[in-house]
């Protein structure tokens, strides 16, 4: 079963993004800022991570650039989940090593197609 670990600081999202993920056939972990998610990775690293840009403790951007740092072999996909729809935030996201990008709010159609993309799913 692949893994999913959920990064947003919105419990709303997690939960949403929770249960599409599972009707995908995911087992998913959540962690609420990007150092939460950091510590998760250390200890467990998921086959992708679904990424807020805006949060407290840690932004999106920042956890994705420590992690693509770290060099790990088995790095996971990551696609960034957030409002922030200008190209330069979307150019900046890939550039600092995200896979994807999706649009909050989202559906499980749009997420299921990014993961996909990512080949995960």
């Amino acid at each position: 079963m692949k893994t999913c670990l959920i990064v947003d600081d919105s419990k709303v999202i997690r939960k949403v993004a929770r249960h599409i993920l599972e009707t995908l056939e995911f087992q998913v972990e959540e962690a609420g800022d990007g150092r939460e998610a950091l510590d998760r990775c250390e200890a467990k690293m998921p086959d992708v991570v679904l990424l807020d840009w805006n949060m407290p403790v840690m932004s999106g951007m920042e956890f994705l650039k420590l992690l693509r740092q770290r060099g790990h072999d088995d790095q996971p996909k990551v696609v960034f989940c957030t409002t922030e729809n200008d190209m330069a935030h979307i150019r900046a996201a890939l550039e600092a090593g995200a896979d994807e990008y999706v649009m909050k709010p989202f559906d499980r159609e749009t997420l299921h197609i990014k993961l996909q993309l990512v080949g995960v799913a």
